[in-house]
C-alpha cells in the first residue's frame, strides 16, 4: 500500500478517534488565553489606580499570565485525552524557565520609557502613543496625523513623557504697566490659582516678580495640578486673569517707546513760513 495512503487512513483514524477531543482542547485554549488577557487588563487598571506613583507593573503581570496559561494548558491536554500529569510536570518546568528569565534577564532588557496612552515628545513629534511593536511606535499628532516612529531612534533621543508624573506644575508669565496697582495684581493671581478647585493645595500656588523692564513688571505665578487637567486648566487660568485685570483695571504691558521732539534750536523765520519751506 501507498506510504502516503496509509499516514492518511492512519490520521483519519486518529481524527475519528480523538478529533472531538483535540477541538475541546483547543476551544479550552483559546478561551482560556482571552481570559487571562482579560485579566490581565483588568488587574493592570486595578494597581494603576491604587499605586499611581509606581511603575514596572508589567512584569510582574506577565509572570500571573504565564503561570495561568500554565492551567490553562495543562486542562486542555486534560481535554484531549493526554495524562494530565506528566504534561503538568512538563510545562510547570517550562513556566519555571520561562519565569526565572523574565524576573531575571527583564530588567537588563532596555525599555522604552512610556506605555500605550502617554503623551510624548520625541525629537520635534508630539503625540499620544496608540500602539508599540517590536519596530516602531505609532503616534497620533494633535493635528489629526498618524506617525510610526522607529524604535532605535526613540532610544537615540530625548525622550519626554508628559503623563509620567501624576502632577505637573503650571507656569503662568505676564506683564503688567508700571502705573498698574502691583500688589493687587499678585493678590489677583494668588486668588485666581487658590480658587479652581483643580489647583493643588501643596505645594501652594505662589506669586513673584520676575523682572522689571521698560515696558512693565513681569509677573509669575506658579501653581501645581493633577497631570491630566495640566492643559485645560492653564488656558482656563488666563482666561480668569484676563478678566480679573479688566474688571480691577490692571493694564497688561505691552511694548512702547517714548519720542521726544525739540524744537528749542528751530525758530523758522517769517519769509520761510509764507514760501511753504515749513
Amino acid at each position: 500500500m501507498n506510504p502516503f495512503v496509509e499516514k492518511t487512513k492512519h490520521l483519519n483514524e486518529l481524527m475519528m478517534t480523538h478529533g472531538l477531543d483535540f477541538i475541546e482542547g483547543v476551544i479550552v485554549v483559546i478561551f482560556g488565553i482571552l481570559i487571562i488577557r482579560w485579566f490581565q487588563r483588568k488587574i493592570r487598571v486595578v494597581l494603576e489606580r491604587m499605586f499611581p506613583q509606581r511603575k514596572g507593573f508589567a512584569t510582574y503581570i506577565n509572570v500571573v499570565g504565564v503561570v495561568l496559561i500554565l492551567f490553562v494548558f495543562t486542562a486542555a491536554a486534560s481535554e484531549a485525552g493526554l495524562p494530565a500529569k506528566p504534561v503538568f510536570r512538563l510545562l510547570t518546568i517550562v513556566t519555571m524557565i520561562v519565569v526565572g528569565g523574565m524576573l531575571i534577564f527583564r530588567p537588563l532588557l532596555p525599555g522604552l520609557p512610556f506605555k500605550v496612552g502617554n503623551t510624548i515628545r520625541v525629537g520635534d513629534l508630539l503625540g499620544k502613543v496608540e500602539a508599540i511593536t517590536f519596530l516602531n511606535t505609532r503616534l497620533l499628532t494633535f493635528d489629526g496625523e498618524t506617525i510610526f516612529v522607529p524604535n532605535r531612534k526613540i532610544f537615540d533621543d530625548i525622550v519626554v513623557n508628559l503623563h509620567y508624573t501624576f502632577n505637573r506644575r503650571i507656569k503662568i508669565t505676564l506683564g503688567i504697566h508700571h502705573n498698574s496697582d502691583l500688589v493687587k495684581a499678585k493678590q489677583i493671581l494668588e486668588r485666581v490659582m487658590v480658587e479652581d478647585p483643580r489647583t493643588l493645595p501643596s505645594p501652594r500656588p505662589v506669586v513673584y516678580v520676575l523682572d522689571l523692564t521698560p515696558d512693565g513688571v513681569t509677573v509669575g505665578a506658579r501653581c501645581w495640578v493633577p497631570n491630566l487637567k495640566w492643559w485645560v486648566t492653564k488656558c482656563e487660568l488666563y482666561e480668569k486673569i484676563k478678566f480679573h485685570f479688566d474688571r480691577e483695571d490692571i493694564c497688561i504691558a505691552h511694548h512702547q517707546a517714548d519720542v521726544n521732539l525739540h524744537t528749542d534750536h528751530f525758530e523758522p523765520q517769517i519769509g520761510e513760513i509764507e514760501e511753504g519751506k515749513v
